[in-house]
């Protein structure tokens, strides 16, 4: 087994259409920057847009989906709370607000500590108690994933369009989504995030950094 570390944001969140999003930032990955976007319709259709083949690949064979698209995501961030993502049809606008309870809790734990496997199973329990989301668990072709959150901001708007068209306002992520052991709390937030996979060594990971 090998250990593959993605460093940077998730944010989740709900639409009043019943559509709900999850974007993931990652500056820093083992195939370098890029961001994805996981999409579930109100009828349960999972749908993944990816930058490369390579990392729609990775993904892919991490979560479930029902559809793989490769498309050019571009993520922009102004002022640090106001995002822009474009990833064809989708398009998403939001902003952050001050960082609440949860965030300045994580906040307070040392990053080393935050993205140990040990101190983010222990976190399991009281995140999907309180969050309504799993801090790791077993992912597809023998993969396991540990989140280890490290900030939390609540998202106070968004305007989410598909092919031009509105998928109305901001909404709790309910249903949960169901791209597999990954989840995202169900209030609509940005969480800034070390993501650990530990993926078996093959062809798939040859290069990649741990």
């Amino acid at each position: 087994m090998r250990s593959l570390r993605f460093d940077g944001w998730i944010a989740g969140m709900g639409t009043a259409s019943g559509v709900r999003v999850v974007l993931g930032h990652w500056p820093r990955s083992p195939w370098g920057p890029f961001s994805d976007v996981m999409v579930e319709g109100a009828d349960g259709h999972r749908l993944l847009l990816a930058p490369t083949g390579e990392t729609a690949d990775f993904v892919a064979g991490t979560y479930v989906f029902d559809e793989v698209r490769v498309v050019p995501v571009g993520v922009r961030i102004a002022d640090r709370r106001h995002w822009i993502v474009s990833a064809p049809p989708l398009h998403l606008r939001f902003s952050t607000g001050h960082r609440n309870l949860p965030g300045l809790a994580l906040r307070a734990v040392p990053g080393r500590l935050a993205t140990r496997p040990g101190w983010v199973a222990l976190w399991d329990r009281p995140a999907r108690l309180l969050l309504g989301a799993r801090t790791h668990g077993s992912a597809r072709s023998g993969r396991h994933q540990w989140y280890g959150a490290r900030d939390l901001h609540p998202v106070t708007s968004a305007t989410v369009t598909c092919e031009g068209d509105s998928l109305g306002a901001l909404a709790p992520v309910e249903p949960p989504v169901r791209f597999g052991a990954g989840s995202t709390p169900r209030h609509p937030c940005l969480v800034r995030v070390t993501t650990t996979v530990s993926v078996e060594q093959d062809r798939s990971t040859t290069g990649a950094a741990s």
